[in-house]
């Protein structure tokens, strides 16, 4: 779904009319794109929720955050929602998995070890279908990793955490793409490393993405990717865009991702993603 290389994105304003989309399910990133300034949902998105619930349009947050978290965020309206966890490692649906990939113990216990000589100020999560894992305590690294992981459990010894680990994600106060994913690119070899935000960088098995999990929604609910649309703004939404005819990246977005899109919707800070629904969902009238 990759949009011709010689045709730029166009850039909507509040103003513009939407060309007319059978609309059945639209797919959102989190940070930086869904989330405003302050990191919280914003205000407006709830009506329009139960509005899109009366249309029965599914919305399915797509994030790097894990399904405990995102449930949290989606308390009031979490009920029959989707939610595409783990940069689409684990997808869930009223505490029902609807798929997941788990990563090999070995690789698992590599990466633990790697971390723990990365010559550079970071730390590692495991995260699990049950919750995630640190062993590093200190209250800087734990208030970094509170903000994606509700369900979070400070252990003695990461290798020898008992439950099923669908990705692993590094957190690097000096920046994830100076740092961490250097010194973690060789994996690269056997596994998907990708740099999922400023600080954040994440292991898991090869073809694990947010628009291959998407692709496998669409198929569970029956909907194709030219009745989907996706918004979303940094490296690891890249493959997102690719799954849906109408793709959106948000106007703070990574130049990658703007290169990679159809549209480019006002940023988040200006509630992008409610205006251009709302624009949509305008032109499908009542």
């Amino acid at each position: 779904m990759t949009p011709d290389a010689a045709a730029p994105p166009t850039a909507l304003t509040p103003a513009d009319a939407l060309p007319s989309i059978d609309l059945r399910l639209i797919a959102v990133d989190m940070d930086g794109t869904l989330l405003d300034a302050d990191g919280a949902v914003p205000d407006d998105l709830w009506p329009l929720l139960d509005d899109l619930h009366d249309r029965g349009i599914a919305f399915a947050p797509a994030s790097g955050r894990q399904y405990a978290t995102l449930r949290r965020d989606f308390d009031s309206h979490a009920d029959g929602m989707v939610f595409i966890a783990e940069n689409g490692a684990l997808v869930m649906r009223d505490g029902v998995e609807l798929s997941a990939d788990l990563l090999e113990r070995d690789i698992v216990a590599e990466v633990v070890r790697l971390v723990r000589t990365i010559d550079a100020d970071a730390g590692l999560v495991l995260c699990g279908k049950r919750g995630a894992y640190i062993e590093r305590s200190d209250a800087a690294f734990r208030t970094e990793a509170h903000r994606y992981y509700a369900a979070l459990e400070v252990v003695d010894d990461l290798l020898a955490v008992d439950d099923e680990i669908v990705k692993l994600a590094v957190f690097d106060f000096a920046g994830a793409e100076a740092s961490a994913f250097p010194a973690l690119a060789h994996l690269r070899a056997t596994h998907q490393v990708v740099v999922s935000g400023e600080c954040w960088v994440d292991v898991l098995n090869v073809g694990v993405n947010k628009g291959h999990a998407l692709t496998r929604l669409q198929q569970t609910l029956g909907v194709t990717a030219e009745q989907t649309v996706a918004f979303g703004d940094y490296l690891n939404d890249l493959e997102l865009m690719d799954a849906v005819a109408h793709s959106f990246a948000m106007a703070n977005a990574h130049p990658d991702i703007v290169a990679r899109v159809r549209y480019v919707a006002p940023s988040n800070r200006d509630h992008g993603v409610i205006t251009v629904l709302r624009s949509i969902l305008d032109r499908l009238g009542a």
